[in-house]
């Protein structure tokens, strides 16, 4: 399978080896750790490098710009896992934070994305784009149907994200058959969310760019939310049907 970019200034791949999961790992460590606060179990001060026991067994975009040198490379990254791979680990990252059953049980074809990221002074250019299109060769390889993971929002404050969340669930809601719902003990119900959006125009303000793109194509939210105290962020599960991208999506993706 290949997903290597053409050649450009950009260059987006697969991680090939230990170097280049290591070189993920310092980048996310600078992005999550360094810039957003978050301490997991499996953060490596001394090291600088974020993991986890699932990055073994997952796939890693990884998009690098040319023009660095050595480990300065690698501006941007995704983890992607199909359910052979999930199964290999123990289950889908995800998971931990909500049940996964509707959406998951009884298919292989579907792929969860995590720990994205890209370094600070490359967002909002066309490091994201480069990193889809990627992604949207890696799809059509695998003959994925539907994309999920947790898309999160900065900090811990539920009453500071309540308006948000609430648009989200009263107009994105999954489809009872493939919705997932929060669990586990940072799990917030779907009944926290009920009720009328106090200030339509501020939720679409607060809404992270990366939540935004999803919906612009399609994307829905499981139910309810999970407060993430390791990674100081409120958590919704996100699912695009690959099926319900235009073809004008697909193009801007790179889909053939």
């Amino acid at each position: 399978m290949n997903i290597v970019s053409p050649p450009s200034r950009f260059s987006v791949s697969l991680a090939q080896g230990p170097e280049d999961l290591h070189a993920v790992q310092r980048l996310r460590y600078d992005v999550f750790c360094k810039e957003m606060g978050a301490d997991s179990a499996g953060t490596d001060h001394a090291a600088q490098t974020e993991g986890d026991p699932f990055d073994m067994f997952a796939d890693h975009l990884i998009l690098r710009d040319l023009s660095l040198k050595g480990a300065a490379q690698v501006i941007g990254t995704y983890r992607l896992m199909r359910t052979k791979q999930a199964v290999e680990a123990g289950g889908f990252y995800s998971a931990r934070e909500f049940d996964l059953t509707p959406l998951t049980d009884g298919r292989d074809d579907v792929l969860e994305l995590s720990r994205s990221c890209i370094r600070a002074d490359y967002r909002g250019g066309l490091s994201l784009m480069h990193l889809w299109q990627a992604l949207a060769r890696y799809v059509e390889s695998h003959h994925i149907s539907y994309l999920f993971g947790v898309a999160s929002f900065p900090g811990v404050d539920l009453e500071v994200h309540r308006n948000v969340i609430r648009h989200l669930h009263a107009k994105h809601l999954a489809p009872a058959d493939i919705r997932p719902f929060a669990h586990g003990d940072g799990a917030v119900v779907p009944s926290e969310f009920a009720g009328d959006v106090d200030d339509y125009r501020a939720a679409m303000v607060a809404m992270p760019s990366l939540i935004k793109a999803y919906l612009r194509m399609g994307g829905v939210v499981g139910a309810g939310a999970f407060v993430d105290l390791d990674f100081q962020t409120t958590d919704v599960c996100m699912i695009l049907e690959t099926a319900q991208l235009s073809a004008r999506q697909r193009a801007m993706l790179g889909a053939q």
